[in-house]
């Protein structure tokens, strides 16, 4: 049990090496980080798949294809946390890029994505992605889920219009979207169970733009739950997230 008076940069790590003072790369940390920073591994509990869809609360189509999307639940994206010792890792690591690239944008697309800076626009759009415009790579910090979800992230050269009255996706974008993860995700991992109760298994969100960490290159969430890893790496060309490098 962690001492009451521990200060939040100690946890997680061994006693022989807690600093004598706050790290540089968690300082001026909001209370809410702190508090998970500061919160043991062991007393952090991981989301459900169906505490996380009810978290996105995930536009899904109904049994009728030709029916509207249509919202089921309440959209809580800012409840995604990730488990204390990785949001620690997550702050260093962020740190260290900005030292070493200047930004977190510029690393991931030069280095992440393999795109030059004239590259990231382009007028094509999810309704036919050319290979080049579009990439899928795994979340390199993911939130603190169910470990038998795999969290992607799907990476366009084109943007994304938000609807400037509601600063959500606008309609067809969202249209557009969904039927994109139809063509590419939900041929080998099942989108929605229609002849039972159980949720699927594929569900898909864009960040408020409050809550983005990279805002110049657009980009939406993927998850899958339980997915045949051979379809993953295929998917994300063999992709391996930094949170398993570092």
């Amino acid at each position: 049990m962690a001492p009451a008076d521990m200060p939040y940069w100690c946890y997680n790590i061994p006693e022989e090496h807690w600093p004598a003072e706050c790290p540089d790369f968690l300082l001026n940390l909001s209370e809410r980080d702190q508090k998970l920073v500061g919160t043991r591994d062991q007393d952090y509990e991981r989301l459900t798949w169906p505490q996380v869809r009810k978290v996105i609360g995930m536009y899904i189509q109904t049994v009728d294809p030709g029916a509207q999307l249509t919202r089921q639940e309440d959209n809580q994206l800012d409840q995604f946390v990730r488990v204390p010792s990785d949001l620690r890792r997550y702050f260093e690591y962020n740190a260290m890029v900005k030292t070493e690239h200047g930004s977190v944008m510029d690393f991931v697309v030069k280095e992440r994505l393999k795109w030059g800076n004239q590259e990231a626009h382009s007028t094509v759009s999810c309704s036919d992605p050319a290979t080049s415009d579009i990439k899928i790579l795994y979340n390199d910090w993911p939130y603190g889920i169910d470990e038998r979800i795999v969290h992607l992230v799907v990476w366009t050269k084109f943007g994304l219009p938000d609807d400037p009255e509601t600063n959500e996706l606008t309609s067809a974008m969202r249209q557009e979207i969904d039927d994109y993860v139809e063509r590419t995700f939900c041929q080998a991992v099942p989108k929605q169970n229609i002849d039972s109760n159980r949720p699927g298994k594929v569900i898909w969100f864009k960040n408020w733009k409050a809550l983005k960490s990279i805002h110049s290159v657009e980009h939406f969430h993927v998850m899958l739950y339980d997915p045949d890893l051979d379809f993953v790496k295929e998917v994300t060309n063999n992709d391996v997230p930094l949170s398993r490098k570092t």
